[in-house]
């Protein structure tokens, strides 16, 4: 494809791209509002807390492990033929999980689906950066990341709307079509393109960043299910996994061609970028996981009715993105991010004033902020990240800004979920005593098997509901407490480090080299 063609199309290819972003996002969050569904022995796949998280974090740890991998194999295959690769594998995963017969089977389903997703994302952002020239390149990223933001807000109402008519797998079944469509628009629209000289694959390293980031994953979610934390069982794995991650950094830093490249992390546009996006994605992630189980059973919200309540989410996200690029240009993305980050922060500290009986706009008021916060943190962070590495490097700094955003997601939910079970868990544990044992441990799962658990009980079943609720809620301000010191912990570390308009304006232009010609387009 000609290069004249190519910048005829670019805005088509753009939106190509970004539809194949939307059904990798959409899925993780359309998920979300189909939790107590899944939770349920009886309409779903009776998965516990646990088990539920696991069906985050087992697709969220494999994209992630394998995010940098894949962005390199782009690098060396061609981006377009592994984005479209990637998108088939991703469609037939979401037919198993749709099929899953129990939960373990959609864990397992989900992880396929993490390694289609882990080989789409970061050849979206390497062909918009070789597509687009720096001109309009901050205005396509920004879309690019708006797309990311607008999927968060409406995958719970899609799945809401699905599981208003059809059974829970139809929230996995939705994506086939969408991506029959895309891959098929991909053939004829989208540029192949690949890095001169690419690097070579690190399989060592992919196999530590996996199995650290599993094994402490585990041993976080061991420590909400169990509500003790200095347990062999429960340590051990955090301990194991953060070892294991250790080496991994170790051996990254020392062979010449790594899975990921920390030496990258001494500019500091590609450090504080990074810093920024995980910490804000960490502190947003778990909120959404226990928002959907506050919304559903201590509100009584239907799935649609729930999802709707994410749509200012979806309105901020809709309306700031695409203008985050002219704010960075007059006030620059340090201020900007800074003051995204600060909003999440002040999002987050709104879910500690909501209650059992606190009116629904109130939650519609947080998620309105959050979301504009979210829409100004990306895109800048986003292009800091991009611009800081050449063009035949797209796919290492996409797959580095999606790794960073992908585990935080991970141990967001992983760490704030955790916090929840142990508070929920232990304000509940006086009244679990008096259960039957069976009863006693489907109530300590979870809110949602608390419920379940008092339906049985016909009228009496008030005395376990209304005390679970209230311990729900107050497990959600402490974790919503942690969320936000998390956020604003992120504003602080943007305006100690990140680089302002002046120190980039004073900082020497690199000269070009020949390798750092444009990939053929």
């Amino acid at each position: 494809m000609d290069p004249q063609t190519v910048q005829r199309r670019r805005w088509a290819i753009l939106g190509v791209l970004t539809l194949s972003l939307l059904v990798v996002v959409l899925d993780n969050t359309i998920l979300n509002v189909a939790l107590k569904t899944i939770a349920d022995p009886h309409k779903g796949l009776g998965a516990t807390q646990g088990q539920l998280e696991w069906s985050i974090n087992s697709y969220t740890l494999v994209f992630a492990g394998l995010l940098f991998t894949f962005g390199v194999i782009g690098d060396r295959l061609g981006r377009k033929r592994v984005l479209v690769g990637g998108m088939l594998v991703f469609g037939v995963a979401s037919l198993a999980s749709a099929y899953a017969q129990s939960p373990e089977q959609l864990i397992w389903a989900r992880a396929l689906m993490g390694l289609g997703g882990a080989a789409v994302m970061p050849q979206t952002l390497s062909i918009i950066t070789n597509v687009f020239e720096p001109a309009e390149r901050a205005r396509a990223i920004g879309i690019w990341a708006g797309a990311v933001g607008l999927a968060v807000a409406i995958g719970p109402v899609t799945g809401g709307l699905l599981l208003a008519h059809f059974w829970w797998g139809s929230v996995f079944l939705i994506n086939v079509p969408i991506i029959v469509v895309s891959a098929l628009l991909m053939a004829f629209l989208v540029p192949e393109s690949r890095n001169p000289l690419p690097g070579r694959l690190d399989p060592l390293g992919v196999l530590l960043s996996i199995v650290g980031l599993v094994a402490l994953s585990y041993g976080i979610i061991q420590g909400g299910d169990k509500g003790a934390w200095l347990t062999p069982a429960v340590l051990g794995p955090i301990l194991a996994g953060a070892a294991v991650l250790a080496l991994f950094v170790w051996h990254e830093a020392r062979t010449p061609d790594p899975a990921f490249d920390v030496k990258l992390f001494r500019d500091p546009r590609m450090s504080v970028a990074v810093a920024a996006i995980a910490l804000c994605f960490f502190a947003a992630s778990g909120v959404f996981f226990f928002s959907a189980f506050y919304m559903q059973s201590v509100r009584g919200l239907s799935p649609l009715e729930s999802g709707a309540m994410v749509l200012p989410f979806a309105a901020a996200q809709l309306f700031f993105s695409p203008r985050s690029a002219a704010m960075v240009r007059r006030f620059g993305a340090k201020a900007v991010c800074a003051v995204g980050l600060a909003l999440v922060g002040v999002a987050l500290g709104g879910f500690m004033t909501v209650g059992a009986h606190t009116p629904l706009w109130v939650l519609g008021v947080v998620f309105f902020v959050q979301g504009t916060g979210m829409a100004n943190v990306m895109p800048p962070v986003t292009e800091s990240v991009m611009s800081a590495l050449p063009r035949e490097k797209a796919g290492a700094g996409s797959a580095i800004n999606n790794t960073a955003r992908q585990v935080a997601v991970a141990m967001g939910v992983a760490v704030l979920g955790s916090v929840v079970a142990s508070v929920y868990r232990g304000d509940l544990h006086d009244r679990l005593a008096e259960l039957p044992p069976a009863a006693r441990e489907a109530a300590g799962q979870s809110i949602a098997g608390a419920h379940a658990v008092a339906d049985r009980m016909g009228a009496a079943g008030t005395s376990l509901a209304e005390p679970a609720n209230a311990a729900f809620v107050h497990a959600m301000h402490v974790s919503s407490l942690v969320a936000m010191i998390i956020a604003f912990a992120g504003a602080l570390v943007v305006l100690r480090w990140m680089p302002g308009r002046q120190e980039r304006d004073d900082a020497p232009a690199a000269t070009p080299t020949p390798e750092q010609e444009p990939a053929g387009v």
